[in-house]
């Protein structure tokens, strides 16, 4: 890393994905040289969790975390509570998820996602670790169930690339969460989307890539690695009326509040 770049931190992407496969290196090299010295690997199957905690055990910088994806949580075995605070005792293993609801494409296993849902949420309270949230077409459903579970005991969570809307983001944020800036909040047509950030408080903002997926501007359409974070960033600045340097120590330090364990 070069020491003048702005260091800033990819919470979530997925480095274990075929896109990526006999190029790690260079991938985690190029992030390094842009300023991302740390990411978090997301594993979205229970099965593949060896393969991910691999990769972030090959690599200074790179953590990782672990649950049951909403899209799969009909085909995949139901994670227990038990298997996932396990999982935990690893000293890289920062995260619980990545969990939630996804009526968009999944909406027939709605029972069997929520039952997930409620399994990451109780694992989360456990193990202190933050969960992680992916929400899409599911924003009433979601802000019920974060907050009677919240109620029933507390626990700290991210949602995760969030492009939802206005009322998801504020039901999350009341209840202490943390928003997540993906690639999609630089696209040209997402000026609401963008709003939704600018109304919210700096610190509880993330950065991440959810690479191989949503390339930012100048690399759109294209595949996705965590040294693109960087563009993501710039646009993030430009919407909180920051330099880079100012939204780059401001979202790593609320990187190192959420995801402590990474911190320490």
């Amino acid at each position: 890393m070069t020491p003048d770049i702005p260091q800033i931190v990819d919470s979530h992407c997925h480095l274990d994905f075929p896109d990526f496969e006999g190029e790690l290196p260079e991938i985690v090299a190029r992030a390094r040289a842009a300023g991302v010295g740390r990411m978090v690997t997301i594993c979205t199957r229970l099965r593949h969790e060896p393969r991910v905690r691999a990769i972030a055990e090959a690599y200074d910088g790179v953590y990782y975390a672990a649950g049951t994806h909403p899209m799969s949580a009909a085909e995949e075995p139901m994670a227990t509570v038990d298997a996932l605070v396990a999982l935990a005792a690893h000293p890289k293993f920062v995260g619980i998820g990545e969990t939630g609801l996804d009526y968009h494409y999944s909406a027939d296993s709605r029972a069997a996602q929520q039952e997930s849902l409620r399994i990451h949420i109780e694992a989360a309270r456990q193990t202190g670790l933050p969960l992680i949230i992916h929400a899409r077409a599911a924003d009433d459903d979601m802000a019920r169930i974060l907050s009677e579970e919240h109620r029933a005991g507390a626990y700290c969570c991210v949602m995760h690339c969030f492009s939802s809307g206005a009322e998801l983001a504020q039901a999350a944020l009341d209840l202490g969460f943390y928003l997540s800036m993906s690639g999609i909040a630089a696209f040209p047509k997402s000026a609401e989307l963008r709003a939704i950030f600018a109304a919210a408080p700096l610190d509880r903002i993330l950065l991440e890539t959810d690479s191989p997926y949503l390339a930012p501007p100048p690399h759109r359409g294209r595949r996705n690695e965590p040294a693109y974070t960087a563009h993501t960033a710039a646009k993030g600045a430009e919407v909180f009326g920051l330099t880079l340097p100012e939204f780059a120590a401001a979202t790593s330090a609320n990187f190192d509040r959420l995801f402590a364990k990474a911190a320490r």
